[in-house]
Formats: C-alpha cells, sequence, structure tokens
C-alpha cells in the first residue's frame, strides 16, 4: 500500500538576493557554490541552503518557490542571507591543554597584548614587575617587556620606559615593535599613546612618526604596510579620526584614503575595544561602543570593505543591539578574529543573558554575506558569563574568558541541560561551534596567590602555540603569573570526520534483537539481495548512524537518567563493536525519542515520536557531544511522523516508513521537498523496513 504525500497547493516564484553581488537569485538559478540562508520560522530558526550543484534547484530554493511571495514574508519575516558557508569538516590541528613550564611571570596587573621577532615575545599589559621562570625576586618592569621564547628568561637589554598601560602590539615591515596604550610619555619624550620601539633596545624610533593625540590605542594591526589602530582616540598624527585610521606601518604616516569614523557611544565613552583585518587585507570587522559608522547604523559591529577606496559595507546586524545588562556593559562585543582562509569571522561578548541577542556569545559569520539583519553561522552561548577573547588558528576556534560553560543555551547562572564545563578556556569546532576535547581550565591556586581565575584578556597565535594573557595567577592547574603559553608540541590533530561518503555500500536494518539485516544499495535505485548478520553487541537499540568508523547508536537502559544513552560502537568490517557512554555531558539527551537518525556535517539529523517535523542538532565527535539547540528543517511533502529510521546515502535521506516501505528524497543539507521523493522497495515480500535502526555504510 503506498503512503500518502503531501502535495505543495500553493506555486509562485520567490527571490533571494546573492549575498555579494545583490543579484537575485529565483528558483532553478544556477548556482556552484553551496549557500546558507537563516529564517525565523514559527518563532524557530530554521536554515536554507541552495544547490550545491549547477543546474539543479536545491530543496531550499524549491521549498521557497511553494510559498506565495505574501506567504513567504509571512511566514518567514525577513530574510537573513548568511554567506558561502563550507560546512564540510576538517581537520583541526589543536595545542596541548598543558602550558609550557618556560614562561615567565607578571606579578600584578594583567597581560593583554603579545608580538614576536625572531626568538623574542614581547608582552604588554599593566603590571609593573615581572620574573624569569623559577627566579626567586621580580624585577621592575611598567608595562612592556621581553623574553627569551625558548627559556622565558628576561632580555633585560630591552627596557622602554612607558608611564601607562599597553594595550597592543604589533610588528611592522621593518621588524620595529608597534606599541598602542594608554600612555603619555616613552623614554622620556612625549609620545602620545602610539610607538615604534626598536626591539633590541627599546629605543623609541625617532623617524617613526605615528602618534594618537586625542585618545588611548587599543588594537594594532599590520597587514602588508598597513598599520590599522583602533581605539578611543579622535586625532591621529593632528588628522581627524574618530576610533579608527590606517598609517604606514614603516614611516607611521597616516593614511588619507582611510576615511572610515566610528561614533556615538550606546552609553559611556565611545571606543573600539576589539579589530581584525582578514589574513587577505580584504576585509575589516570592528566591535565596540559606537552605534554610527560614516554616518551609517552599525550598533557595536562594522565591516569596511578595503580593497580599492576603504567602504563601510552593506553588512549590519540586529543581535548586539539589544542593551542586555547595560547598567554594567556599556557595549558587549569584545572581540572578533578572521580564520586563517578569510573566508569567515567569529566575534565574543559579555554583557548578561538576554533572549534573541548575542550578549555572553561566541558567533560565527561568513566574510562573504552582504544584507541587513544578519544572524550568525552558528552562536555558542555561555549562559550568562562573559567571552572576552578570539583566537582562530589551525581550524581551531579558541576563546578564554570568565565563563564557565559552553554550550549552555539552557542555562541561566547555572547549568542548563547540555552545557559542557569550560572554565574560562575553550577550543571550538568551527563548522557547528561545539567545544572540542580541549580544557585547560583555571581551576586550583598555589599557597600565596591571589585573584586566581578572573578573566581571560588575550589570546594571541604565536610561532609555538596559543599566547594567553591574563588577570589572574593560573593555567591549567598550575602557577602561572599573568601569561601562559598552550604549545603546538604535544597537541593532537582531530581527523576531518563524516558520514559514509561513497557508493556501492550497503544499508542495515534492525529488526531481530542482536541481530541485523544487510542490503547492498548502489546509492540510486538498486537493492541487493539481503542477509542477515548477527550482532550480539546491538541491543535494546534504536535510531543509529555511521560517523567514519564508528557507529553511533540509542540504547534503552534504565539506570540511565533519561531511561537511554547515546553509545557509541566500534564499526568495522560490518561488525558493531562493545559500546561505550559516548560522553559524560549528555544524560540530559534521550535519543530512545528519536525514530530514525543521520549525521552529516556536523549535525545530527532526526525524527522524534509523535511528531511530523525534520529535527537536527549539532553533533561533536571529537567528545561525543550533542548541542544543546535543536532546530527545524523547513519540510514539505514528506510524512516524518511515520517516518522509522533515517539515513544519507549521497545527497539523499534514505527512510523507512511504518508500513515497512523505504524510500529516498533529495537532500542538501537545509530543506526537504518530498515532490522529489522515490520509493525504492515497497517492503511487503523482502525486507521490512520499519524499523527505527536503519544505517548506510560503505563494508
Amino acid at each position: 500500500m503506498d503512503e500518502p504525500e503531501l502535495i505543495p497547493e500553493r506555486s509562485a516564484t520567490a527571490e533571494l538576493r546573492h549575498v555579494r553581488t545583490g543579484r537575485v537569485m529565483r528558483a532553478g538559478h544556477r548556482r556552484s557554490k553551496l549557500r546558507l540562508y537563516h529564517f525565523i520560522l514559527g518563532g524557530r530558526p530554521v536554515s536554507l541552503r541552495t544547490s550545491t550543484r549547477p543546474g539543479r534547484r536545491s530543496a531550499a530554493v524549491r521549498w521557497l518557490a511553494a510559498l506565495s511571495v505574501p506567504a513567504l514574508v509571512a511566514t518567514l519575516g525577513v530574510a537573513t542571507p548568511v554567506g558561502a558557508a563550507d560546512f564540510t569538516p576538517v581537520a583541526s590541528t589543536l595545542t596541548s591543554p598543558n602550558p609550557v613550564d618556560t614562561t615567565p611571570h607578571a606579578q600584578n596587573g594583567d597581560v593583554k597584548a603579545f608580538a614576536e621577532i625572531g626568538d623574542t615575545v614581547y608582552a604588554g599589559g599593566s603590571f609593573t614587575s615581572v620574573k624569569s621562570p623559577g627566579a626567586a625576586t621580580w624585577t621592575s618592569r611598567n608595562y612592556l617587556f621581553a623574553y627569551d621564547r625558548a627559556t622565558g628568561a628576561l632580555k633585560t637589554s630591552f627596557a622602554p620606559v612607558l608611564d601607562g598601560a599597553v594595550h597592543a602590539l604589533a610588528v611592522n615591515p621593518d621588524g620595529k615593535l608597534i606599541v598602542g596604550g594608554n600612555f603619555k610619555n616613552v623614554n622620556g619624550v612625549s609620545r602620545k599613546n602610539l610607538v615604534a620601539l626598536d626591539p633590541v633596545t627599546g629605543a623609541t624610533v625617532g623617524s617613526w612618526v605615528g602618534r594618537s593625540d586625542g585618545g588611548q590605542v587599543r588594537r594594532t594591526i599590520v597587514r602588508g604596510n598597513h598599520l590599522y589602530i583602533a581605539g578611543a582616540f579622535h586625532w591621529v598624527n593632528g588628522t581627524e579620526h574618530s576610533l579608527l585610521a590606517r598609517l604606514n606601518a614603516t614611516t607611521g604616516a597616516i593614511d588619507p584614503t582611510f576615511q572610515i569614523d566610528a561614533s556615538v557611544a550606546r552609553t559611556s565613552v565611545e571606543l573600539v575595544w576589539g579589530l581584525d583585518v582578514s589574513p587577505d587585507g580584504g576585509t575589516l570587522v570592528a566591535v565596540g561602543n559606537f552605534t554610527l559608522v560614516n554616518g551609517l547604523s552599525r550598533n557595536q559591529v562594522v565591516m569596511v570593505e578595503l580593497d580599492g577606496t576603504p567602504t563601510v559595507a552593506d553588512w549590519s546586524t540586529q543581535r548586539y543591539v539589544h542593551p542586555c545588562s547595560s547598567a554594567s556593559f556599556p557595549f558587549y562585543a569584545r572581540d572578533v578574529d578572521f580564520s586563517d582562509d578569510s573566508s569567515y569571522f567569529v566575534i565574543v561578548a559579555d554583557g548578561g543573558r538576554v533572549s534573541g541577542a548575542y550578549c555572553d556569545t561566541i558567533a560565527r559569520f561568513e566574510t562573504d554575506t552582504r544584507g541587513s539583519a544578519i544572524d550568525g553561522t552558528w552562536v555558542n552561548h555561555t549562559g550568562h558569563d562573559s567571552v572576552t577573547s578570539v583566537e582562530v588558528a589551525d581550524n581551531v576556534v579558541y576563546v578564554g574568558g570568565h565563563f564557565r560553560w559552553l554550550n549552555n543555551t539552557n542555562g541561566n547562572d547555572s547549568a542548563g541541560p547540555g552545557a559542557i564545563d569550560r572554565f574560562g578556556y575553550g577550543a571550538l569546532d568551527p563548522i557547528n561551534g561545539m567545544p572540542l576535547v580541549w580544557n585547560p581550565q583555571r581551576t586550583g591556586a598555589p599557597a600565596g596567590t591571589t585573584n586566581w581565575g578572573p578573566i581571560v584578556w588575550e589570546l594571541w597565535r604565536g610561532s609555538t602555540g596559543i599566547h594567553a594573557g591574563f588577570d589572574n595567577d593560573g593555567a591549567g592547574g598550575e602557577y602561572h603569573g599573568r601569561m601562559a603559553l598552550f604549545p603546538l608540541a604535544g597537541g593532537r590533530v582531530t581527523p576531518a570526520v563524516n558520514a559514509p561518503q561513497t557508493t556501492p555500500g550497503f544499508l542495515y536494518v534492525g529488526g531481530t534483537e542482536g541481530k541485523l539485516t544487510r542490503v547492498p544499495f548502489d546509492g540510486d535505485a538498486t537493492l541487493g539481495t539481503s542477509t542477515v548478520v548477527n550482532q550480539p553487541n546491538l541491543t535494546a537499540a534504536g535510531a543509529a548512524f555511521v560517523v567514519h568508523n564508528k557507529l553511533y547508536w540509542s540504547k534503552t537502559d534504565a539506570t540511565a537518567p533519561g531511561g537511554s544513552y547515546l553509545g557509541i560502537s566500534m564499526f568495522t568490517g560490518g561488525t558493531v563493536g562493545a559500546p561505550w557512554v559516548g560522553s559524560g555531558y549528555n544524560d540530559w539527551f534521550n535519543p530512545a525519542t528519536l525514530n530514525g537518525a543521520f549525521y552529516l556535517d556536523g549535525r545530527m539529523y532526526y525524527t522524534k515520536s509523535g511528531q511530523n517535523s525534520l529535527y537536527y542538532r549539532y553533533l561533536e565527535p571529537d567528545g561525543y557531544t550533542v548541542g544543546a539547540s535543536e532546530f527545524t528543517v523547513p519540510s514539505q511533502g514528506v510524512s516524518w511522523s511515520s517516518a522509522r529510521g533515517l539515513t544519507w546515502v549521497d545527497g539523499r535521506i534514505v527512510y523507512g516508513t511504518a508500513l515497512g516501505s523505504l524510500w529516498a528524497v533529495p537532500f542538501d543539507g537545509a530543506a526537504v521537498d518530498g515532490a522529489a521523493a522515490t520509493r525504492l522497495d515497497l517492503g511487503l515480500l523482502g525486507t521490512n523496513w520499519s524499523s527505527r535502526t536503519l544505517f548506510y555504510a560503505t563494508s
């Protein structure tokens, strides 16, 4: 008997604007690169991506085309393009979470800036005393010092004298050290807030003319021979520039072609706090306490296109507009950093927890996106704790701050369902924002130390690892005065894993306890002769899916808090190994409610008992953790409530039904259009496809 299909009742052309060119994309518009769109549907975020194949309409576009334009507006609200995000899993190179024992210490204040020239590392901040590792006595060094990269020994020949804190360090093409901060005099001579120093002696480079006359410098970024500065200034080199400026990095001369001015604080003092320029030099993003840039509304975040004459980009977001806890946080967008390939950037924030705003979050955005009301590609919530620094390096998003948890969408100053313990430091998968297994923490304290663990102010990639600057005395459970280095040596690489990507292979379907029916499948329409395979380890099983060489499966267990757990087994040669509990952070998640599930590109897609929707959560194979937020995939023409078992095979969702038949429907990762569904097997005389346990594997 055929299952009924839901057929679209309306048909009209819906329009989407191309994220960079502004051209209209209509249903059927040829595109060769995956595009992602976010919408609000019924008060919930949903995602749409256009087809990855030229000449083929994606389900996202077909789904939009099935709505009349007025219905589209009424259903979705404002369409928000989110750029050309690539969700293919990538290998990530993680540093060791154990900080080296060869970094020096600062006695007081904080460390907020690092730079490196040759075998010398420079550190700046508000400290006044430092010492080499193992030294018994402190050496007076106000705000800036240098040390040997290998041993941590202080370089005493480098002895500049500043009368105020250092906030930013950079190196120009001539190998001079550029210093930004809140000072008036350097080496006894007036040099307001910006100076170039000899990297060996700390002497002022007299020929370098840059200075910030009207206020402190918070950030310095060198790209080529451009020096970008940001802060609370209004004059640079005697020329009016508000909060942002660009100089010749070699000479310090102002660049008159850069006419980008930020202004009008939300409350308190206007300033740009965080700044980064993409490695390819084409895009600048600044964050801080401002609401206008060149007269355009840009609340806390602005993007500037740097190719040719710098201009404010057609890019804005509403996610940093809400005041959040404005009495304590005049602004809350704290730092920004681009990926190594310039394709995306990540913004971190403090500010208190408010639904719908990006206070106390980490959010990824795509560099190529253009439009208004732009949402993050993904957002990681701390649950009411501050994130103050971000560094994207080697396909890892490192974050630091004053937080206790990540993946804490459901918590409010406490650990909600799904929360993952991360105290002050975290490393995220750039594909889905989920925490990787990297947890230095800031716990414990040696006798006599003070201020253990308030805030990590700075994360910075050096040649040997990730440097951290903070205002406390510890990292990784060890004494580290105000600074630490997490080394690449001793780190690891997380492999890029995904659902099986090749055909032909095999469909496995449950039925009898401890057994699986194995059916050859060419990935198109041909099913081979089935065989029954004994699987003594697979008992009390529900939904199941393969990620690389592991089988994730729901196992009923009365001792589990929710009555079941997400078990993990090795799956090699068609054999299911003994299961283990995937993660200590997933007790809240009850997979027994799933009617079927599959993994694809950092997400676990699934259906649930009694629900007629397709859902997804993020899933992180490095640690086997499940995302705290649930999302709904736009669908039409498929009765998900009758689906039993789901798997993904070569661009299609293959699913069984309660009546025992097997179907396939195209899936582009974002939306499902049942009009293109095909039946693969009626299931009356052969294999019964009504089991929740259905997965695809290549062996």
